[in-house]
């Protein structure tokens, strides 16, 4: 009796989505709300890619961050327990348990005390600004608010970011390994002295921080560091560069920005949606069979939701790839996320695109920009450079 070969799925993460990926999405978009699809090592997905369907699917409940419900084993990149306990694989109880304990270290009152410091900080990097943006401005500030809050030394900055990038766009399982090898060895080099040693830092905050008579464990400490300078530094760069980029590509909403500062809140929004790196929400798995848009997803199966697609979707936002800070709907972006695992530091991340907007907008100009270099894969997309045109 012979057996029959499964159909070859699409395979649509190709040079020419990585050469243009929001063009790559929007055919996708256009073509259907949800796509079966295969990631670059051949595992199978279900790409989700409309507003209308993304948005509450952030939220439900019956798709899990958690791999155990995965019908076969993950085969993205695996990380040490210590690195993987954290609120980006963990679901119900165990994520709220875990985000009552983070709170601590991002309330309002604590946010809004960091505004100097990142003041000081921007106007800092601003002034040493004259080769590219990206490796001056948009990525060592983000890097020293994020340093200074967890208190790193001087010395293991620049490492550590490093490592991240690496980990993100790898351009080898050996120097990815490294990576991971370096970050694990640092953050718990980290959490050893704070423990040893308290200090007025977030790490020390988390490390005391208690829920009745429960504590965070020792891996849920450091998962829990890597997932925040991790997401605290590539996210807020990445933005900004890509934000800074486009603001500066449209002469007449630059010069209404820099006249009236009341379109700040306007512009940061749009900054997250038109520019946000990540073009896709971390996998999740269905824990029963749904549907979406009419299509069935079985339990068990990988759904990755287009966050990016969604953001750029021309039945959510009029002409959706150009820049527009007098949206109607600036708040509605979808970048920091819907529901339980809406981001915990998105306070943070806006006030810091603010003042690092703010510090700078006095020196854009149309075209202050050379030709911008991209990195690029399923899940991100994001500016490596960003030179600065003659002039600036």
């Amino acid at each position: 009796m012979s057996t029959r070969t499964p159909p070859r799925l699409p395979e649509p993460f190709t040079e020419r989505f990585t050469a243009d990926p929001h063009a790559a999405l929007a055919a996708l978009r256009e073509a259907a709300p949800v796509h079966r699809v295969a990631l670059p090592d051949g595992s199978p997905v279900w790409l989700v890619t409309r507003d209308a369907d993304v948005r509450p699917l952030l939220a439900d409940p019956r798709l899990s961050v958690s791999k155990r419900h995965a019908r076969t084993p993950w085969r993205g990149f695996a990380l040490p327990p210590e690195l993987d306990a954290n609120l980006l694989n963990l679901d119900g109880a165990d994520h709220l348990r875990l985000r009552r304990l983070v709170s601590h270290g991002f309330a309002p009152r604590r946010v809004a005390a960091l505004r100097p410091a990142i003041e000081a900080a921007a106007r800092r990097h601003a002034e040493r600004l004259t080769t590219d943006l990206v490796a001056e401005y948009t990525g060592p500030l983000p890097l020293t608010v994020m340093s200074d809050l967890f208190e790193v030394p001087e010395a293991d900055r620049r490492p550590f970011a490093d490592w991240i990038s690496t980990l993100l766009t790898p351009p080898s399982a050996r120097a990815a390994a490294e990576a991971l090898a370096g970050v694990r060895r640092f953050l718990l080099a980290l959490v050893a002295d704070r423990r040893a040693a308290p200090r007025d830092d977030l790490l020390s905050t988390l490390i005391a921080a208690r829920d009745e008579a429960d504590r965070l464990s020792e891996d849920e400490l450091v998962s829990l560091a890597f997932l925040l300078l991790g997401a605290g530094i590539e996210n807020v760069r990445h933005t900004l560069s890509a934000g800074l980029l486009a603001l500066s590509r449209e002469p007449a909403q630059l010069a209404a920005l820099q006249a009236d500062p009341a379109l700040l809140p306007g512009a940061v929004e749009e900054f997250l949606r038109h520019g946000h790196p990540n073009l896709m929400a971390l996998r999740r798995f269905a824990t029963e069979p749904l549907t979406v848009a009419g299509v069935t997803v079985p339990r068990g199966d990988t759904v990755l939701l287009g966050l990016a697609s969604a953001n750029r979707d021309p039945r959510r936002y009029r002409e959706p790839d150009r820049f527009d800070l007098r949206r109607a709907d600036p708040a509605g972006q979808l970048a920091l996320g819907q529901g339980v695992h809406y981001c915990l530091g998105a306070p943070l991340a806006r006030l810091e695109l603010t003042v690092a907007l703010t510090t700078l907008l006095p020196r854009l100009r149309p075209g202050c920009f050379g030709a911008p270099g991209w990195a690029t894969n399923v899940r991100s997309h994001a500016l490596a450079r960003l030179p600065l045109a003659a002039g600036w």
